[in-house]
């Protein structure tokens, strides 16, 4: 299981709906994330795998070292698909084990 890390720039309202969307693709693909939430602080203590958030937040994630999902829009259920399927095939998950572990 991977550990994710939700997060925008003050933590509020903004990444708790980032967090519902992804969530919301996670269990629709049955992908091995689990998420939680938080902001740029949350992010110098996270030890996960991942951190989903807006792209303009992307640049100083990645300085951390952490694998970064970044989306232009938190509800574009499209583009964070994306982002989490670039994530898990870079871990060499394949896109077919989702729909073997889907509930």
């Amino acid at each position: 299981m991977y550990h994710a890390l939700v997060c925008c720039r003050a933590g509020m309202g903004s990444s708790m709906m980032l967090k519902i969307k992804a969530d919301q693709v996670i269990k629709e693909n049955g992908y091995p994330i689990l998420t939680r939430p938080g902001n740029l602080k949350a992010l110098k203590a996270f030890t996960g795998d991942l951190l989903i958030t807006m792209n303009d937040l992307v640049d100083e994630a990645e300085g951390d070292g952490i694998y970064a999902v970044g989306v232009d829009d938190i509800l574009d259920v499209r583009q964070i698909k994306e982002g989490l399927e670039a994530f898990l095939a870079s871990k060499g998950w394949e896109p077919s084990e989702a729909t073997e572990h889907a509930e």
